[in-house]
């Protein structure tokens, strides 16, 4: 199963389509907003079940500010990450996901990509597709991997 992350796209939608052809298909696609009113085109090219959370621009939208999911033996939390004050560390996050019983935490909001394991939590940041803050600032995403034997791999990739 292969389950892709993104987020911070920002209303351009480009690089998105572009993975979705050349690295597709998918099971799943998480969004961790700032999707700016897209959240309806993003569904209908995604080709598969979708989750979208509503980030710092996402004005007048219904999306939900953060949920929690099952794939398969994972337990999901995702949000945007402006509310746990991601930008100065993830120990907030970590901990609702804790509280939540959730392994893995999955946020936006800062554009750098990220993968950490913290206090038995996975947690994950796709950066973003449009406007990268990392150094050489290429967009990026992550595709979380879940093989036969149950077992997840995430994997950090750039455009």
């Amino acid at each position: 199963m292969r389950v892709l992350i993104v987020s911070d796209t920002h209303g351009h939608e480009e690089n998105l389509e572009r993975i979705l052809t050349e690295k597709g298909p998918f099971q799943h696609l998480i969004h961790l907003g700032d999707v700016e009113g897209q959240e309806d085109y993003i569904e209908v090219i995604a080709g598969c079940p979708v989750h979208i959370v509503a980030g710092n621009n996402d004005f007048f939208s219904d999306l939900p500010r953060e949920e929690d999911f099952w794939i398969k033996n994972y337990h999901i939390f995702i949000t945007h990450g402006h509310y746990y004050g991601v930008s100065v560390g993830t120990d907030r996050l970590c901990e609702e996901a804790a509280f939540r019983n959730a392994k893995v935490a999955m946020y936006g909001h800062t554009h750098r990509p990220e993968i950490e394991e913290k206090n038995g939590i996975t947690i994950l940041n796709p950066g973003s597709l449009s406007y990268p803050r990392q150094i050489g600032r290429k967009p990026s995403y992550i595709i979380m991997e879940i093989d036969g034997a149950g077992k997840a791999k995430y994997t950090i990739y750039y455009l």
